[in-house]
């Protein structure tokens, strides 16, 4: 049993089981992108209701990911992942013979995001943070970045499936291949996290006042904020992401080099997790959210003026290695704050949010170009919600340098 505890080897090889996990189980959010050139074609929709697939999936993602972590919280991780597996299988396949954009949108939101992809997510990352107490911060930025590489293997592999074979037969094909690995997995991530450990830690943080009252703030209101901080980075974040491939082929490029940038984007997204997570280990959560939000808020700037393919693919790989960091920076900042008692269900709750955001970033964004013809306005849409994340931080940023500064005033007097 001494293997199982905390940085040992075996957690270690969780984190790589769970690293494959989440790379395969967050598959649903790129692959739809990729899609959504050729499912608006075929179906005849809007550019705004093509966006209303990926729209569905990303809310359910997020409201599952509460249900699954709840879930995991009762009954161990494995029990959500095992739905989750199950879950996928049913939503791509029944998403594969769709007979409108409407039934292609509700496989997604239920199946594929609600009850699939989001026992991937917020569970494995929350799961992460109880077996890792020294180097957590890479710990958990190791496991979110299965949700890059998600982004950067996914694209290109249906993309080229979907020019060999028709996006029909790629989306069964992808159906019983997530079920069956996912299903798999699973079944090596029996062993619950050590609870001795959980709670003597939970003890030590909740015998704080900074722990009881996070920010100095009730630990609702710290909540909420970091909910609408994750909301807002996310709907700046999910523009490029979301309509990147759309917007090469408005532009002339094609759908192929769209894949391959958001690929290369989400490439340099996987690095940024990885930097960040050792960057949250010396500095903190809270101050690398802040650091993530201004250089997410230069990277959008910089697409204003872009239009051309080289100067395109230099942004998109510079946004990947700029806001790859921020949203595992909200676990971290919930643990170093917050009772750990509590992490799996503030974490998750926090997630949703950023989820939600992705969500309706991508419709927005999807919209904006219907009104406009163009995605300037999408661009700056995501830079003003960047600004309300940006202020967020700094905001809590003062206040935890004001309540640091107190007791040092208290001693001086």
């Amino acid at each position: 049993m001494n293997e199982l505890r905390p940085d040992s080897p075996y957690a270690v090889r969780r984190l790589v089981v769970a690293l494959l996990l989440m790379t395969i189980g967050n598959g649903g959010m790129y692959t739809v992108v990729t899609v959504l050139p050729t499912v608006q074609a075929e179906f005849g929709a809007s550019r705004a209701d093509a966006s209303l697939p990926y729209t569905l999936l990303m809310i359910g993602f997020g409201l599952g990911g509460i249900f699954m972590g709840r879930l995991a919280d009762r009954f161990g991780v494995m029990v959500p992942l095992l739905v989750g597996a199950a879950s996928l299988g049913v939503g791509y396949v029944t998403a594969s013979s769709a007979g409108s954009v409407w039934t292609f949108a509700l496989a997604h939101g239920l199946f594929v995001g609600m009850l699939g992809s989001s026992a991937t997510f917020a569970p494995l990352i929350a799961d992460t943070s109880l077996w890792f107490v020294r180097r957590r911060g890479i710990a958990v930025g190791v496991c979110a970045s299965g949700n890059y590489i998600a982004g950067a293997i996914w694209p290109p592999v249906v993309q080229h499936f979907v020019e060999i074979a028709g996006w029909r037969q790629t989306y069964f094909g992808v159906g019983l291949f997530c079920a069956l690995t996912v299903a798999t997995l699973a079944l090596l991530m029996r062993p619950r996290p050590p609870l001795a450990a959980v709670v003597a830690a939970s003890t030590a943080e909740g015998a704080t006042p900074q722990a009881v009252r996070p920010f100095g703030l009730s630990l609702a209101s710290a909540t909420a904020l970091l909910c609408v901080a994750g909301l807002a980075c996310c709907v700046a974040m999910s523009m490029p992401q979301v309509h990147i491939v759309a917007l090469c082929t408005d532009l002339g490029f094609g759908t192929a080099r769209g894949a391959r940038m958001l690929s290369l984007m989400l490439a340099f997204g996987i690095a940024s997790r990885l930097i960040s997570g050792w960057i949250c280990d010396h500095i903190g959560g809270l101050r690398t959210l802040f650091v993530g939000s201004v250089l997410q808020g230069v990277a959008l700037l910089m697409y204003l003026p872009a239009d051309g393919l080289w100067s395109l693919y230099a942004v998109s790989a510079m946004f990947g290695l700029f806001q790859g960091g921020i949203v595992p920076a909200y676990a971290i900042i919930i643990r170093e704050h917050f009772p750990s008692a509590q992490a799996g269900a503030r974490v998750g709750t926090v997630l949703m949010f950023t989820l939600l955001g992705m969500a309706l970033g991508g419709w927005m964004s999807g919209k904006a170009y219907d009104l406009t013809g163009s995605y300037a306005a999408a661009f700056v849409n995501g830079i003003a919600w960047n600004l309300l994340n940006l202020s967020i931080a700094a905001w809590l940023l003062l206040r935890v340098r004001g309540l640091a500064a107190r007791p040092a005033a208290s001693t001086v007097s």
